[in-house]
């Protein structure tokens, strides 16, 4: 199973008062999610099966991509590790499955994932992490960064 882990891009700065899930993309985010994407439609399977935050910044962060995704629930800024593994069914489910979603619930599930001693992973706005299941070890293919692509 492959697992890809995508922080949703640059967002609108969050202000007491503000509706979280509302926060909008920047000028900046949608050019990193357009990066992104871009790279990311080269590497993935057909098949991949795409599943984001109900925020509008990790739709919008989706939607660069062009492809169908599901909007799920579990994956809002407050998931879980748990939550998320459940949802891709992680180690068991094959192929490929790419989520869009936030800090920390990606960084900590990196960190649960390949054994760190952290408990949580720095993930970089717009950044993604691929994550290579085989046999019983967790493998990490690349991480890519929009301002190096």
């Amino acid at each position: 199973m492959d697992l890809i882990l995508w922080r949703h891009a640059e967002a609108q700065e969050w202000t007491q008062g503000c509706d979280d899930m509302a926060r909008y993309l920047t000028v900046r985010g949608e050019k990193q999610a357009k990066r992104m994407a871009g790279w990311l439609d080269r590497q993935l399977p057909d098949n991949t099966r795409i599943l984001v935050s109900p925020a509008v910044r990790t739709e919008q962060t989706a939607r660069a991509l062009d492809r169908k995704f599901k909007i799920r629930p579990e994956l809002a800024p407050d998931a879980t590790v748990a939550q998320l593994l459940d949802l891709v069914q992680w180690p068991q489910a094959k192929g490929t499955v790419l989520v869009i979603g936030h800090q920390p619930t990606l960084g900590q599930t990196i960190a649960e994932l390949i054994g760190l001693q952290a408990r949580e992973c720095p993930v970089k706005k717009g950044a993604v992490w691929w994550l290579h299941r085989r046999q019983q070890e967790t493998l990490v293919l690349t991480v890519q960064s929009p301002e190096l692509l």
